[in-house]
């Protein structure tokens, strides 16, 4: 009950802000226009856009970066089933049966699935996201050192035991931001560690500046290299623009409803769960809820233009929203990329999340609860205004302005981050250190988790190790680390469990 007064005091303090209602209503809107555009994500745009929110108050910029993720997700389907050209990574799948339905003239239901979906998944989310993460960080009060540090490693376990690509990629990823975390002055002795004499680095790498790089700059970088490729996909949107043009966005109605809601739950039910495991991430869940509704409707043919396919999937993504927040705001652990951004524009307003957040700064977690929930109602009407005035004129934009207007963004945000040119230059190294991670499919997700866990886990073990006296093995004296390292076996085993299975299969 409390937390759901919490809630409607978030919500109140967003209604009684004009200025946090204009940054939550244009945060999605600039989403869905993002997340429309193959080639640009949430990430990208928040990385850009974090420094712009160090002079804003908390719950505005938290208002802002929760309108662009949550509309980006929404907004990727839109050129996946227009165009076949997933806008973001978390509208793949959608394009199986919504580029289907475009052809066979239904292009605006499959639009007004995906708004609706969308929104009764972010939701749920949002409700599960004010309940689920008081409940952890009340019990993570409890934790000490040793819990902590087997919380890291079921951190770096659940990132290979979750992999949806080659486990090695995977671990090559956490590798490097386990070298990266260790840059700085070590915890133990004091001593500087591969600072190179750049006194910018002495208390590690910084956080936005690298993120910076490795979305925004790396995407340009990609672009630079990719310009083939690109104009394919802009003769695509200008073939497209005479016949988007009659695109309506087109609801389902009640019978179609009542049809997707047990969809809806057990998707909304993966996605909450997938996103509240760090590492595991948004593609993870759209296989995992596009693979549940086909076991659930064997009678469909799935591919082929299925509306239950596109509201399954939707639905599933926009759970992983709110529910990647869980780990972050209670235990100070990202679920995946886009919330390690979240993790800065905390971070450059002087806030640290953790089990006390919900203490210290409850006002300014449950603004962000309810920015996410209001967020995910106006998708319905954000959506409709997009598809049915802008889409088709977007998706015709030349992608020279934008990336333009881009570069001058990330380059001035990494300046301002710290006010000095040392950390444009950290944002042109991890532009580079993207654009090649990216060229051999590295996952950045499991980077910045472990740059995140790297610092984290390096000081839990010593403290640990002082506490039982250098006896690691005490570590299984203590319940909650006992539960944790079981799950840290259990992700461990589930690569070798579906690679047994898959050779079961063939056989």
């Amino acid at each position: 009950m409390d937390a759901l007064l919490n809630l409607f005091s978030g919500i109140g303090n967003i209604f009684t802000a004009p200025f946090d209602i204009f940054l939550l209503v244009s945060g999605t809107a600039l989403g869905v226009l993002v997340g429309a555009l193959p080639g640009l994500n949430s990430s990208i745009t928040m990385a850009v856009l974090i420094p712009i929110t160090y002079g804003m108050d908390p719950g505005a910029a938290l208002c802002l970066l929760a309108g662009i993720y949550t509309g980006s997700t929404c907004g990727g389907s839109i050129s996946a089933i227009l165009l076949e050209i997933p806008g973001t990574g978390a509208a793949v799948v959608t394009a199986f049966d919504g580029y289907k339905m475009q052809q066979r003239g239904e292009g605006g239901l499959a639009l007004g699935i995906t708004a609706v979906s969308s929104a009764v998944g972010g939701v749920i989310a949002a409700v599960v996201l004010c309940f689920g993460a008081p409940f952890i960080a009340e019990q993570a009060l409890k934790f000490a050192s040793p819990e902590y540090f087997a919380l890291c490693l079921m951190g770096f376990a659940s990132v290979i035991g979750m992999s949806t690509g080659r486990i090695s990629k995977n671990i090559m990823a956490i590798l490097l931001g386990l070298l990266i975390s260790i840059i700085g002055i070590s915890p133990q002795g004091g001593i500087k560690r591969f600072t190179f004499g750049f006194n910018v680095l002495l208390e590690g790498v910084p956080l936005v500046p690298m993120l910076i790089g490795l979305f925004g700059i790396s995407a340009l970088l990609g672009v630079i290299a990719n310009m083939k490729p690109l104009q394919r996909a802009g003769n695509a949107a200008f073939i497209l623009k005479e016949t988007a043009k009659r695109v309506r966005m087109a609801y389902p109605d009640k019978k179609m409803i009542c049809s997707f809601l047990p969809i809806w739950m057990q998707s909304t039910v993966v996605g909450n769960i997938v996103g509240a495991i760090p590492g595991a991430g948004m593609t993870v869940a759209i296989f995992m809820a596009y693979d549940q509704v086909k076991r659930y409707r064997p009678d469909l043919k799935f591919g082929t233009g299925v509306p239950e396919g596109i509201a399954a999937v939707e639905c599933a993504n926009n759970s992983v929203v709110g529910s990647s927040m869980i780990p972050l705001l209670a235990l100070g652990v990202p679920g995946n990329a886009a919330s390690a951004l979240f993790l800065g524009a905390l971070l450059i307003q002087g806030l640290r999340t953790g089990p006390n957040f919900f203490v210290h700064s409850a006002s300014v977690a449950y603004t962000l609860i309810a920015a996410f929930l209001l967020a995910s109602i106006l998708l319905i009407p954000v959506m409709h205004l997009f598809v049915n005035y802008c889409a088709t004129y977007v998706l015709s934009l030349k992608r020279e302005v934008l990336n333009g207007l881009i570069l001058i963004l990330c380059v001035t945000g990494a300046f301002t981050t710290g006010n000095n040119y040392q950390f444009i230059m950290i944002a042109i190294v991890f532009g580079i250190i993207g654009f090649i991670l990216k060229k051999y499919e590295i996952p950045f997700g499991p980077l910045i988790l472990s740059v995140v866990l790297g610092s984290m886990v390096e000081s839990y073990y010593i403290g640990t190790m002082v506490m039982f006296r250098s006896n690691i093995m005490l570590i299984f004296s203590r319940p909650i680390c006992d539960v944790l390292l079981i799950l840290t076996v259990i992700f461990l085993l589930m690569p070798i469990c579906r690679a047994l299975r898959k050779r079961r299969e063939k056989a």
